[in-house]
């Protein structure tokens, strides 16, 4: 190995370790500016962040769908592995806040549903592409990874959700059961101490 040699490999290994962060940093944050935005002022109040997810997830693949759909788009293998790539990442993001919320057993019943309805939607969006006819074997090996992933994800946590559902109707339909109850011994109790009789007087009656 000559010295000129050296600096070259010395400069593309700078160069690499230069762009990682840059790479890195694109990939932590598929949002744009003015999502982010809008992520920060809906704040942790879960019925507007997670409907901010799904909507800008679903964006991702609507733009998919148009471009795919314009004949004069250029390296469509390209585009089409980024905007899945895109919606992939918000959509762990969209289960990232979904697993913070039920930490802090926020109740996040409504917002679920949504996100149930828009799995569906995905679902759907996904499966159509990957079910295309019409595409070049050679153009759908440049994505079908990530295409692979994003169904994979989408499939699983689609069962997750509905699951999450289910329990915390399960949660919230007890807890209505036992507010019931202590409502019920509560009058109990007031008619005992009015009319001077005992609770388990006031019961039978």
């Amino acid at each position: 190995m000559n010295a000129s040699w050296l600096r070259r490999l010395a400069g593309t290994a700078l160069l690499l370790a230069l762009c990682q962060p840059v790479l890195s940093q694109r990939r932590r944050d598929p949002l744009t500016p003015p999502e982010i935005d809008q992520i920060r002022d809906a704040s942790w109040e879960p019925q507007q962040r997670l409907k901010l997810y799904v909507q800008f997830a679903r964006a991702r693949l609507v733009a998919l769908e148009q471009m795919r759909n314009d004949p004069k788009s250029k390296d469509r293998p390209l585009q089409t592995h980024d905007f899945i790539d895109a919606f992939l990442l918000i959509y762990d993001e969209l289960n990232d806040n979904i697993d913070t919320y039920i930490d802090r057993r926020d109740d996040i019943r409504k917002p679920l549903k949504a996100v149930i309805d828009a799995d569906t939607e995905f679902q759907a969006k996904l499966r159509a592409l990957q079910d295309a006819a019409d595409v070049p074997a050679e153009e759908a090996k440049r994505y079908e990874f990530v295409l692979s992933t994003a169904l994979d994800t989408v499939d699983s946590s689609t069962g997750e959700h509905r699951k999450l559902l289910a329990d915390q109707e399960e949660t919230e339909l007890a807890g209505e059961e036992r507010r019931e109850a202590g409502e019920e011994l509560n009058r109990i109790r007031l008619v005992a101490s009015t009319t001077g009789s005992t609770t388990e007087d006031a019961e039978e009656h």
